[in-house]
């Protein structure tokens, strides 16, 4: 008697195997990936502008706004000192240049520290010194309407208060000033200021030219007054004016960002079914250059927006992390407001407070998505905002077009080989080695047409 053998029984195959099928098989693929693509807010939200010249200038009202920079100091250890030179940022010093009067004033200065919740100057006391805030934080407090105590301001690194001290303007502290952060204040005391002085007759014959100095009328900007006369009657002499302008305007030229892109024939030629090669080796180049475009526009030190930001646009935390208080301070130095640029951590951190305070922002739609927002500003995504070790970053906003005022875009189209907008793609030719290559060149900047356009939040906290 035979007997019959089930072949799954002893585990042999019945039918053809995946793996073998495979080879008869037409695998589906995917276009080439790529984990550095961002959603790059920045590019699509500025309204970019053509520049057939190549340069843009933007032309600005006079201005007579003089001093309003920041003091930077030098460290060994632990010890502080101011740079010489730098006390040329206070008003009253504002183009004094004897530069062994500024080494005396700047070795008078005495270091001082303060912990959190320590009183730098009180309210009433003695203004008879100046104060230049080294490194930390504090807060500037003063009394309201109700007799409550309201914040007037913050002040950090390379800021400072008391300057009239200096001159004499002022007898007793105004406001008090309050460490929020360890703070290492610089500290000259009047008496010493004025010991210095006797001894020098070009500082004596410069803070005299400066009190005696006509005061040129200025609007609260600091741009030279146009004078205008309202609510009259009559027929009284009307005041006659012109609008003066800046002598220099900056000039922004624009910025390159360029590779070169290198393809082997052989490949170019049989490698191209079902995608063309050199189609998707350029897609990824492109990817790349635009990458590289907002980075340079968010952090150039030529035209970059953070680096481009005026001074006085500038703000800080109330507490360190970031609070709907700071972005109301924010939104407030600016008459309008079309969007917030922040780190997405930073944008979590925001997020953070709000749900700690009981706030929920309503988000908006922009561009078909929904996005955060804080008073209806949209809060959009920028990865290319520094985060540093410290774990701090800023938030910037920002008012855009060329009819509002704002921040623009700068690039020019219709140069030769165009790809896109304002990026070219050259043939450049082929090798000995038979690799073809590609120039691709992108062109672009960006110009801040009035300060108000452009704030900052700075050393915003992300880490708690």
């Amino acid at each position: 008697m035979t007997e019959t053998v089930d072949p799954a029984v002893n585990g042999a195959r019945t039918s053809l195997g995946t793996t073998a099928a495979r080879n008869l098989a037409t695998t589906t693929k995917s276009v080439p990936q790529m984990q550095g693509i961002s959603s790059r807010w920045l590019l699509r939200m500025l309204p970019w502008v053509q520049v057939p010249g190549g340069t843009y200038r933007v032309n600005r009202r006079l201005s007579y706004a003089v001093g309003d920079g920041r003091v930077s100091f030098t460290s060994t250890g632990a010890r502080v000192e101011v740079i010489p030179a730098e006390l040329c940022e206070l008003p009253a010093l504002r183009g004094f240049d004897d530069g062994e009067v500024l080494q005396a004033l700047a070795g008078r200065f005495v270091q001082q520290e303060f912990q959190p919740g320590d009183a730098v100057v009180e309210a009433g006391g003695p203004a008879d010194q100046i104060v230049l805030i080294a490194h930390g934080k504090v807060t500037r407090l003063g009394e309201g309407p109700y007799g409550d105590e309201v914040v007037l301001g913050v002040l950090a690194d390379g800021d400072y208060f008391g300057e009239q001290a200096l001159l004499g303007e002022a007898d007793r502290w105004e406001f008090t000033v309050r460490a929020t952060t360890p703070c290492t204040v610089m500290v000259l005391p009047r008496q010493v200021f004025a010991s210095v002085m006797a001894q020098s007759d070009s500082l004596r014959s410069h803070l005299e030219r400066y009190r005696s100095g006509p005061r040129l009328p200025q609007n609260r900007h600091g741009e030279a007054a146009i004078e205008l006369a309202s609510g009259h009657s009559g027929e009284p002499d009307l005041p006659a004016t012109f609008v003066d302008y800046e002598a220099t305007p900056r000039e922004y030229e624009l910025s390159v960002a360029q590779t070169v892109l290198r393809v082997h024939t052989r490949v170019a030629d049989l490698y191209n079914e079902p995608m063309d090669q050199v189609e998707q080796q350029l897609r990824l180049t492109v990817e790349a250059l635009r990458e590289r475009q907002e980075h340079e526009l968010v952090n150039n030190r030529e035209f970059g927006l953070l680096h481009n930001a005026d001074l006085k646009q500038r703000i800080y935390t109330r507490t360190g992390p970031p609070t709907p208080d700071d972005l109301d301070e924010l939104l407030s130095r600016r008459r309008s407001s079309h969007f917030f640029l922040a780190h997405p951590r930073t944008i979590a951190a925001f997020g953070r407070e709000c749900t700690k305070r009981g706030v929920y922002p309503a988000p908006v739609e922009l561009h078909g998505r929904t996005v955060p927002a804080w008073r209806g500003v949209p809060i959009l995504p920028c990865n290319k905002i520094p985060v540093t070790e410290a774990r701090t970053s800023s938030i910037l906003v920002l008012r855009a077009g060329e009819d509002d005022q704002g921040v623009i875009g700068l690039h020019k189209t219709g140069i030769p080989d165009e790809y896109e907008p304002s990026l070219s793609v050259r043939f450049m030719g082929i090798n000995e080695k038979a690799v073809i290559s590609y120039l691709v060149s992108a062109y672009y900047s960006a110009a801040v047409l009035v300060p108000d356009a452009l704030g900052v939040l700075e050393n915003v906290e992300i880490g708690h």
